[in-house]
């Protein structure tokens, strides 16, 4: 009777009346979520304080430095004048403006008409989330003295307006990264400064670096240049102390 019953199980075939259609659906589900990603595209975004002080500014799009200013300056009179119970969308020129507050930060995006106001929002979330994740309960002191990895992780984010990388796992394993190899280059820096290498040296020496070269391969070239310095000054303290007077000058 066991025998029965598995072989009865195992001729049991999955129903494929129902996963047609399910796979169908999940597969054009997936294929319209990747076309709005893909059709979405920030034109710019703005960081400023609730006194109006602009903390980051990141353009999509080219646009002189006159521009920029006037634009800016009139987002953050706009925004800043709104209620705080009005929506966080407007219609400005012929572009949407979505903004959002976050304790005394402003974060302001352009996208286009066409575009998604909710993923607009979803996306500056997701930047408030990894700026967070980052700084650990991020404020805006760590935006206004850590301005540069503000930028590094939304670049990291968002590429030419457009998001690049959904998760908050891979951007942060490459901000790691990076920290890791500025604090490398940062050492080695002051090791050669300490040693008094030249400045052309060093310079062939970073560049080494950053081409990546192993480890033990760079402390052999630095103890070769380290004996050859040292090598330098014995000949010349040799010189000085055999020599005689008249053949010195």
């Amino acid at each position: 009777m066991n025998n029965g019953v598995s072989a009865s199980l195992a001729n049991q075939q999955p129903d494929a009346d129902w996963l047609s259609p399910l796979s169908v659906c999940l597969s054009v589900c997936l294929s319209v979520c990747l076309s709005v990603l893909s059709s979405f595209q920030m034109q710019f975004m703005l960081l400023f304080s609730r006194q109006g002080k602009l903390r980051l500014q990141k353009w999509y799009v080219p646009l002189s430095d006159r521009e920029k200013k006037k634009i800016t300056r009139e987002l953050v009179q706009t925004v800043l004048a709104r209620k705080p119970k009005m929506c966080s969308f407007l219609e400005w020129r012929d572009l949407k403006i979505v903004y959002k507050r976050y304790a005394s930060l402003y974060f302001c995006c352009a996208i286009e008409d066409q575009d998604n106001e909710l993923i607009t929002l979803e996306i500056i979330h997701r930047y408030v989330e990894l700026l967070d994740k980052y700084f650990g309960s991020v404020c805006e002191l760590d935006i206004i003295f850590n301005f540069e990895k503000a930028y590094f992780i939304l670049d990291e984010f968002l590429l030419g307006g457009e998001a690049q990388e959904t998760s908050k796992k891979n951007v942060l394993k490459a901000i790691e990264q990076a920290d890791l190899l500025q604090e490398n280059l940062d050492f080695q820096m002051r090791l050669f400064a300490e040693l008094g290498l030249p400045s052309p040296v060093m310079s062939s020496l970073m560049c080494l670096c950053t081409d990546g070269l192993p480890s033990l391969l760079l402390l052999l070239l630095l103890l070769l240049l380290l004996l050859s310095s040292l090598h330098a000054e014995l000949l010349s303290a040799w010189h000085l102390s055999f020599c005689p007077l008249s053949t010195c000058h």
